[in-house]
């Protein structure tokens, strides 16, 4: 059980339903042929959750001092397993991972591929080591490597099978990934921010350089308030352009009960939040916010087919 705490399986779950979803929800809909078999594509997943989890362990080793004062209760590295043991756990979770994406890469007769897993699996451990304690750098890193999970799903599955013939489907079902890549990664950032906000008190104990400690706790709730009109416009703009159009009415219903409505709670909520509980409250919003985004592709999927059936 304290290994499962340790990399987070929750976190892995979500990550990996949400990749199961595009595949499943949206691409497999949509009577295209894609590079991977499903067992294939059972790797990519297995292999983004193994890496993600490794990333999960090399973060707790590095940041055992200030769990200690942010998350005692949570504290895993050097109190229920040991730092070497979960130094052996983090190996084996790369390489295991790593392996798999260089077989998937040499699948779709893409070697070079390759070094995205290794790419994504480096710069987890220098963000462990050394980026996190960089003011804003930390923050749109991780938000960046959640968007690479994504667009990893229209690298490995859509651009290995696209050819003159489908060239322009393809090109279009990979837009869409980017259109939710971009999307992850402003929630993602807006997530890191306030999870650092979440953590001023060890943070600041560990002289590191978040945006929280620089700017102070209410000047950071502000302009994470201001930052998150950005994705409120470009939901606005997405309904308005791509549902509203082409009378997705199911869709527009779903997108304003679980993702425009929540960001708008979370944009006034935040603006005034100064508590950790408050802020612990507020990722967790971010993080619901951000799944239902996920799952509004199969919603708009599905309420495009119901059209075009009547």
């Amino acid at each position: 059980m304290n290994f499962l705490k340790l990399i987070r399986y929750k976190n892995l779950l979500m990550l990996a339903l949400m990749q199961l979803i595009f595949r499943y929800g949206f691409l497999k809909l949509q009577n295209i042929g894609l590079a991977l078999t499903d067992w294939q594509y059972g790797l990519l997943v297995l292999s983004t959750v193994l890496i993600a989890a490794a990333g999960y362990v090399i973060n707790d080793i590095f940041d055992q001092q200030t769990d200690i004062v942010n998350k005692p209760h949570k504290v895993i590295v050097g109190k229920s397993i040991s730092e070497n043991r979960a130094y052996n756990m983090y190996a084996l979770l790369n390489i295991s991972g790593v392996a798999i994406g260089f077989y998937l890469s040499n699948v779709i007769l893409r070697p070079n591929f390759a070094a995205i897993f290794v790419l994504v699996a480096a710069t987890l451990y220098i963000y462990a080591s050394s980026l996190k304690q960089m003011l804003l750098i930390g923050n749109i890193i991780i938000a960046l490597l959640l968007s690479v999970s994504v667009l990893i799903i229209g690298i490995f599955d859509v651009f290995p099978a696209t050819d003159l013939s489908n060239q322009q489907i393809m090109a279009n079902l990979f837009s869409i990934l980017l259109d939710y890549a971009i999307f992850a990664f402003m929630i993602n950032l807006l997530r890191e921010i306030v999870k650092d906000l979440e953590d001023f008190d060890g943070d600041y104990k560990q002289e590191m350089k978040t945006l929280a400690i620089y700017l102070g706790i209410k000047k950071t709730s502000k302009l994470v308030c201001v930052l998150s009109i950005i994705p409120i416009l470009c939901l606005l703009n997405y309904m308005n352009t791509y549902l509203i159009v082409n009378n997705l009415i199911t869709a527009v219903i779903y997108s304003l009960l679980f993702i425009l409505g929540p960001m708008l709670y979370f944009s006034i909520k935040i603006a005034t939040a100064q508590s950790k509980t408050e802020f612990i409250h507020l990722s967790k919003v971010l993080k619901w916010i951000l799944f239902f985004g996920i799952v509004s592709v199969l919603i708009i999927t599905l309420n495009i087919k119901w059209n075009a059936s009547k």
